[in-house]
């Protein structure tokens, strides 16, 4: 399998403070990753890389065969399938929920004279069907709830049939029930072999989906562990990148967490 994703001794520099230091991390073509750490670990700031949003200070990141600052990230971005608290952020309330989602074609929020066919908004609706707000197309963002924007986040990051899905925090700020319904969407969307190379960012190891195959443990923007998910999702490692010590329970694909 080819690299998707390859990091090699990442630093990211901001007002003198490192945020990321000398992370090496490579994604293969069809794994499914979930990067776990505390606030102020890095997380984000890792995910910013991979989708091309900011450039390392130092080390280099390929994305798609595609050296980061070396390549037109205008051209890369509508390969990448981006959902984010901060992308949400930009849609405009006003925006419709199905132009919310087939704008993801040109990477842009907000609908403003470009065209799109009747392929693009079938595909949209097939898309948030799939998430659970089927019929919304018609409803403005600013109408939804914070759980039907998080489903329509990730309808758009499906949009262009990505090859790279990059999730920040999905299931953020939902209540259980609606927690649990996007987790078990988002592990039907993983476990199919035709959906892209997934990476996910959480606080949280029981929002981890099924059908997950690696983790990426972070610490004040360092490397705790990485590799095949049950070899790093062990009580030792955990309790390292969160600094208590913690139990961890697998129930079948599932995890659990607990102070000890």
């Amino acid at each position: 399998m080819s690299d998707v994703l390859r990091f090699v001794d990442v630093d990211v520099v901001r007002g003198g403070v490192p945020i990321v230091s000398k992370v090496s991390w490579d994604v293969a073509e069809g794994e499914r990753w979930v990067v776990l750490g505390p606030n102020g670990a890095g997380k984000t700031t890792i995910l910013a890389l991979a989708a091309t949003l900011i450039h390392p200070t130092r080390g280099s990141v390929e994305i798609l065969d595609e050296l980061l600052g070396r390549t037109d990230v205008f051209e890369l971005r509508p390969r990448i399938g981006l959902a984010s608290a901060a992308l949400a952020e930009r849609i405009p309330a006003h925006e419709r929920v199905s132009d919310v989602v087939v704008t993801a074609a040109y990477a842009i929020t907000g609908r403003w004279r470009e065209g799109y066919e009747g392929g693009d908004h079938g595909r949209a609706a097939a898309l948030l069907e799939q998430l659970g707000v089927g019929g919304f197309g018609d409803r403005t963002f600013g109408t939804l709830s914070e759980g039907e924007r998080k489903r329509v986040q990730v309808a758009r990051a499906l949009m262009t049939d990505p090859e790279l899905l990059l999730l920040d925090e999905p299931a953020a700020g939902l209540d259980l029930g609606g927690r649990e319904d996007l987790v078990r969407r988002l592990g039907e969307i993983a476990v199919d072999d035709e959906a892209p190379t997934t990476v996910l960012v959480t606080h949280h190891v029981e929002e981890i989906p099924v059908g997950f195959t690696h983790a990426l443990l972070l610490r004040a923007g360092g490397v705790v562990a990485q590799g095949e998910i049950a070899d790093v999702l062990t009580a030792a490692n955990l309790t390292t990148t969160f600094g208590l010590e913690l139990d961890v329970e697998r129930r079948g694909d599932r995890w659990s967490a607990r102070a000890r």
